[in-house]
């Protein structure tokens, strides 16, 4: 019974996903975390990491409006959305050559990143869980080269053995650290979110 009402949410956010017109189910989870932590802004300045196929961009762009900006970077290149405020570039984000790149093509500092970002999973957890902290640490490296000061940060991990090391770290960059999971989230999953805010840039 337990996996059927499982089935039935992740069915259910896909098919409300389908309805609005967001290209993918994980738009209800960045909805859910900024409508209770009040992360995204009109006017903002946003990067989304990890940014394919595009769903985090759409609510993202609804967020801010026609003041303000959205980048998306990912390894692959994402479908155009029709706005003129919505950029994408194609770069990996644990490339030491990313965090420039991605400054170059903003119109300002930051006010907020994000990232989606998960790891090929291996079906190994140790594996996994050490990729997806790799992958949220590369974010926190680039949302330390890219933020305005009293920025804010949404980055998912899996939890495991160094998950509380990460926490640690984001704690010493921003006043403000939270970690949540939003309902449209597999309850199964192992994913979590960390909400930041009040970037320090010490």
């Amino acid at each position: 019974m337990a996996k059927q009402r499982r089935e039935r949410k992740h069915e259910h956010f896909y098919r409300m996903a389908k309805r609005s017109g967001y290209r993918s189910r994980a738009s209800f989870k960045v909805k859910q975390l900024n409508k209770r932590y009040n992360l995204l802004q009109r006017g903002d300045v946003v990067v989304d990491l990890g940014a394919a196929p595009g769903g985090w961009l759409q609510v993202a762009r609804e967020e801010v409006g026609e003041g303000g900006f959205v980048l998306g970077v990912d390894l692959q290149e994402i479908a155009k959305l029709l706005y003129e405020n919505v950029k994408t570039i194609v770069a990996d984000i644990t490339d030491a050559s990313t965090p420039e790149l991605t400054r170059n093509n903003l119109p300002r500092a930051a006010d907020v990143v994000l990232s989606d970002a998960s790891p090929k999973i291996s079906g190994i957890w140790s594996v996994d869980h050490a990729r997806s902290v790799e992958l949220a640490r590369a974010a926190l490296t680039i949302a330390e080269q890219v933020l305005a000061p009293d920025g804010r940060l949404l980055v998912k991990v899996f939890q495991g053995e160094f998950f509380e090391g990460f926490v640690g770290e984001v704690g010493k960059k921003f006043e403000f650290v939270k970690i949540s999971k939003p309902l449209a989230s597999r309850k199964g999953s192992a994913e979590v979110y960390i909400i930041a805010k009040g970037f320090t840039h010490f």
